[in-house]
């Protein structure tokens, strides 16, 4: 059996996927690396992301507390605080959490999306960064989002119109890229879809943004739905 070190404990090397789950973010391989990605090649990238989403959110002067769900490492979760934000993380990977709890001072939860361990209105908004992607019932998370956060839904996500899209896919073919093999691409028309389903009983006004645009465009953001993020923000009006 073939052992490796890590935190001075030898562990067998077939455990380094928890609990034996396949997804990229219960292996220690990708999750242990995932800072070193934004510190690098995505940097650019992550600072266009991170302008969208504080143009969306601050619009809604009522949200003041946040939950971010699919923290991972807490990379977007401990950056709110710098736009004003009082965030708490939740994630259903222990081995990102095992990692967050040395870069985050805040709250973290170890949970499932589908069912939040949280009081109706616990937060003002809820966000998802990158993760809404890879959930299986995404009609019942975006409820369960509406039920815990009072005021609005913030979702920033890989976009299915993008280019990178097929180069992803190609990758997946010689396996050469594990990230994107069960996730799930939306376009923000298909986002809005989802939405309409699952807040069909409730009020509420939903605006967008694309980023993610080749570093030699003209624009770096625009409301046109192409490039290979967006980030959407969901306003629940029916609430005081």
């Amino acid at each position: 059996m073939e052992l490796e070190k890590q935190g001075g404990i030898l562990i067998p090397q077939q455990q380094r996927n928890w609990q034996g789950r396949e997804e990229w973010f219960f292996n220690r391989d990708h999750t242990d690396t995932y800072e070193q990605w934004y510190e690098g090649r995505y940097k650019r990238a992550e600072i266009w992301q991170k302008k969208v989403m504080e143009q969306l959110v601050t619009k809604d002067k009522r949200v003041k507390t946040l939950l971010e769900f699919g923290c991972g490492t807490t990379r977007f979760t401990r950056w709110w605080k710098d736009i004003g934000i009082e965030a708490t993380g939740g994630d259903i990977s222990p081995l990102m959490l095992s990692q967050a709890i040395h870069l985050f001072d805040g709250d973290l939860v170890m949970a499932d999306s589908h069912h939040m361990p949280f009081k109706n209105h616990t937060f003002d908004s809820l966000a998802f960064i990158t993760t809404f992607e890879y959930y299986k019932d995404p009609v019942a998370v975006i409820r369960e989002s509406a039920r815990v956060a009072k005021y609005g839904i913030a979702m920033g996500m890989m976009n299915r119109n993008s280019p990178k899209v097929v180069r992803r896919r190609v990758q997946e073919a010689f396996g050469k890229n594990p990230f994107y093999v069960t996730a799930t691409f939306y376009t923000p028309a298909m986002l809005t879809k989802i939405i309409e389903e699952a807040l069909y009983d409730r009020d509420y006004t939903i605006e967008w943004s694309c980023t993610g645009l080749p570093k030699w465009f003209p624009v770096q953001q625009w409301n046109v739905p192409v490039g290979d993020f967006f980030g959407l923000y969901v306003q629940l009006n029916d609430v005081d």
